[in-house]
């Protein structure tokens, strides 16, 4: 196997991966964008499998890897967009395609576990009777802030961290307790909450967050074009600062996990300076 990176793959064809057999779904964590962030194993299946099933947010440059002869399905789900694919129909062509007999690599960004409805899928298999197999991913909440300086716990920081979702199973605002969540942990990280971020942004708020807690957007993150943006709680929520300024995809951080960002960032300093909003 020869390619741009040597006998870098053909030295992992002899690692004692398990065999991807026929007829099998792997469920895979991409990571947080960067190609460098997916894991061995992932990689593994990229180069076996016989179809991939892949979200919007897969890198491009992660499907360059693949299998040239695989077939490459796009199944993302994107703010709502008419052109979306439905869940229920993402899990019967993960069906369909396994009973075919093929090897079927389901990519997802980040992890599958977190907020990524891996767990749906992998249900929905075991219930047709589909052999699968889930491969972690490193969390973009985790990995992710990583590459924007911000460490999800800090010894000096904070001693929790709270993962949460903008949008629930019928895409709306979770209905949860908000007073106990401006409280469970010093540190909240938002998915898919850049269109949601005011909205969320005023709930905590009004739950008794203060204020002027930091809040932070890291838009692409690990990716060359990532930007940040830092503001506070209370701009966000009462709209003095502008949310359509951040390019989406974007993490959205609140609390105080970037206080020595500009220390930590190593990620623009190694690539020269990349802009900050």
């Amino acid at each position: 196997m020869t390619d741009r990176y040597g006998d870098g793959f053909a030295a992992l064809e002899g690692a004692p991966f398990p065999e991807f057999s026929p007829g099998e779904v792997w469920l895979a964590g991409a990571g947080p964008g960067a190609v460098g962030l997916l894991t061995l194993l992932a990689f593994h299946g990229l180069r076996h499998c016989d179809v991939i099933v892949h979200d919007a947010l897969v890198n491009e440059g992660i499907l360059e890897l693949a299998n040239p002869r695989a077939e490459i399905i796009s199944a993302g789900k994107r703010g709502g967009r008419a052109d979306s694919a439905k869940q229920p129909q993402i899990t019967a062509t993960l069906t369909r395609l396994a009973r075919e007999g093929r090897r079927v690599l389901r990519l997802k960004g980040g992890d599958p576990y977190l907020f990524g409805r891996g767990a749906e899928e992998a249900l929905e298999l075991a219930r047709a009777g589909v052999r699968f197999r889930v491969i972690p991913g490193i969390p973009a909440g985790i990995g992710g802030l990583a590459y924007a300086g911000i460490p999800a716990t800090s010894k000096e920081v904070n001693s929790s961290v709270l993962f949460l979702t903008a949008h629930d199973k019928r895409g709306e605002t979770p209905d949860i307790d908000w007073r106990a969540t401006a409280r469970a942990a010093e540190v909240i990280v938002l998915y898919m909450g850049l269109r949601k971020a005011a909205e969320v942004a005023a709930r905590l708020l009004a739950a008794g967050r203060g204020g002027d807690t930091p809040l932070t957007f890291v838009s692409s993150a690990s990716l060359p074009h990532q930007r940040v943006f830092e503001t506070t709680l209370e701009a966000v929520a009462e709209g003095q600062f502008d949310v359509s300024r951040v390019p989406g995809p974007a993490l959205v951080v609140i609390g105080h996990a970037g206080a020595n960002r500009r220390e930590l960032d190593w990620f623009s300093k190694l690539a020269g300076g990349l802009p900050l909003g």
